[in-house]
């Protein structure tokens, strides 16, 4: 026991540099010829110093390893481009043109389906809605004839080329206006009968049912706008305080478009119960 640690510590505390051959066993054909292998020189060195041992073969050392990375993924760059506040400006401009231009042309349509309800007094645009075929080609009929209000219960017709007379009187009697043409072969005359009590009340329905119709059309835009608010917000055009600022302009416009149609509509009853 006392050898072993004697040996230990001169070992530990000694720098030692020794190289050694490493002697293999010879062949069956070698001894069979007397010979040995040869030793390989230089195969193992080992240096004590401290300690520490360090293993090197040959000339290459295996006390630190290091392994080169490579790295295949290039990085791309990519350009991103920041709409300007012009741009940004131009497209909500659009979206409000946009908004204002369907909104009067709903309005034009509410107002243009009153006004093919027949009242009990003659209106030249209770025949706006009328086509004719002329000439082989659907036509409007006040593009092709003058209408008159010669009194308060009657309407005149008359063409521009008195051939299309027969046409014009098919139409009519094809609407849905009610009413029965009479052609004396120069004008077409119209007579507005009276209404009475129940059909005004019918009528009134009807106008308020086209009022309705053009509410939803008008909320429907609204809807179509706030959309395109919210895409340029995700788009990181529009911060969430002005998304807010624009639905509230947005729906001021719309109670404005809303009370058009309330203020068209109530005119329209008021034709419908006067008698």
């Amino acid at each position: 026991m006392v050898m072993v640690m004697a040996l230990l510590q001169s070992f530990t505390h000694a720098r030692l540099s020794a190289t050694s051959a490493l002697i293999l066993p010879p062949t069956p054909e070698a001894r069979r010829r007397g010979q040995q292998a040869p030793p390989i020189q230089n195969v193992l060195k080992w240096r004590s110093a401290a300690c520490y041992v360090t293993l090197q073969e040959g000339s290459s050392a295996f006390s630190a390893c290091h392994l080169p990375i490579k790295t295949s993924a290039t990085r791309r760059s990519r350009a991103f481009r920041c709409a300007t506040i012009e741009e940004i400006e131009a497209e909500k401009s659009a979206i409000e043109e946009d908004v204002k231009q369907r909104m009067e042309k709903t309005i034009e349509a509410v107002r243009a389906s009153f006004n093919a309800v027949r009242t009990g007094r003659a209106n030249p645009s209770m025949l706006d809605r009328i086509e004719v075929e002329y000439y082989g080609s659907p036509v409007s009929l006040k593009s092709i004839a003058q209408i008159n209000t010669p009194d308060a219960s009657s309407l005149l017709v008359q063409p521009y080329d008195k051939s299309s007379l027969k046409a014009i009187e098919k139409a009519i009697v094809n609407s849905d206006v009610g009413l029965t043409p009479n052609n004396d072969g120069e004008v077409i005359r119209l007579s507005i009968p009276q209404l009475t009590a129940e059909r005004r009340k019918e009528l009134s329905k009807v106008v308020a049912k086209q009022a309705e119709e053009g509410k939803v059309a008008i909320r429907n835009i609204r809807r179509d706008a706030i959309k395109a608010y919210e895409k340029l917000e995700k788009e990181k055009k529009l911060s969430e305080d002005n998304l807010k600022d624009l639905s509230s302009d947005l729906q001021k416009v719309t109670d404005e478009y809303m009370k058009k149609i309330e203020s068209i509509q109530k005119q329209k009853e008021k034709e419908l119960l006067t008698v």
